[in-house]
């Protein structure tokens, strides 16, 4: 077990006073099995009334509301949790999942239909185009096999590049562009897992070590997860080719990968010019 403290800053700067709407937070990390939250504590500037709720896929939201105009907007989270996961477990299937082309079990499909739609289904065709020249599945290959190859395949031939514009990137400017945030190297991943049938969902979290680009440090982390009869949600994180282990910290999860920002919500005011945001995430071990 090892104990991380994740501080999490998101500071917004105004030219003049504004009056700020409702704000969502998806800052709390998911608990389980795997980690436990010892402490949490939040630092919200102007004065504010806060409520919590679960929404439909059991995430923690806080819901903000201000009470106060402010040039600024600051949100501090501070989590201390304890993490019982420190290296990726074993691929451990079912038989009836252990090749592809595999179904689902009908109890189970119901529930995860939703994860199998996509949320770019007119990049459907560049992307079948381009899953051909990359993994090329063919009768009876396994299916940790080919889920590994797909994401280290977007690791290998992606550039990665850090966004702070909001929203990601669909399928196919990925595609084209050969480059993309975390979050853009995810939905790829989740998108071309829903071509082959694969119930899959975005993960949006923190990350201990970065693997891939020194900068990731500064910012939070995306990566995906894949259900799989006989080993339940895997997560697979397509910014370094490497299973989701200890050194990841998930907050949230969910179907649409544009639907869980750490901080959301809209104000009152002048547009232009446009708020000066920064955002500074620091993990480290206790």
């Amino acid at each position: 077990m090892r104990r991380l403290q994740i501080t999490h800053s998101t500071l917004y700067q105004y030219t003049e006073p504004v009056r700020f709407l409702t704000h969502k937070l998806h800052v709390r990390p998911r608990e389980g099995h795997d980690i436990r939250i010892e402490s949490s504590k939040l630092r919200i500037s102007p004065n504010y009334k806060i409520r919590w709720e679960r929404d439909i896929y059991s995430n923690s939201i806080a819901l903000v509301d201000f009470l106060e105009a402010s040039r600024t907007l600051e949100i501090t989270s501070g989590v201390v949790v304890q993490h019982y996961e420190q290296q990726p477990l074993e691929f451990a299937v079912d038989e009836s999942a252990l090749l592809y082309p595999f179904h689902y079990n009908p109890r189970e499909q119901i529930d995860l239909i939703p994860y199998q739609l996509a949320a770019f289904p007119r990049d459907y065709p560049i992307l079948q185009k381009w899953l051909e020249d990359v993994c090329q599945p063919g009768a009876l290959i396994k299916i940790p096999i080919l889920l590994d190859s797909l994401n280290k395949a977007i690791a290998v031939n992606f550039k990665y590049q850090m966004r702070e514009e909001p929203g990601v990137q669909s399928p196919q400017q990925t595609i084209e562009l050969g480059s993309g945030s975390c979050r853009d190297l995810a939905t790829l991943f989740i998108e071309a897992c829903r071509v082959f049938g694969f119930a899959s969902r975005f993960v949006s979290g923190y990350l201990l070590q970065p693997f891939t680009n020194a900068d990731q440090h500064s910012s939070t982390h995306a990566w995906s997860e894949v259900y799989l009869p006989g080993s339940g949600w895997r997560g697979f994180d397509s910014t370094s080719g490497l299973l989701v282990g200890g050194d990841h910290i998930a907050v949230a999860h969910h179907r649409h990968p544009e639907a869980i920002p750490p901080v959301s919500g809209t104000f009152i005011g002048p547009s232009k010019p446009p708020p000066v945001m920064s955002v500074n995430v620091d993990v480290k071990i206790l």
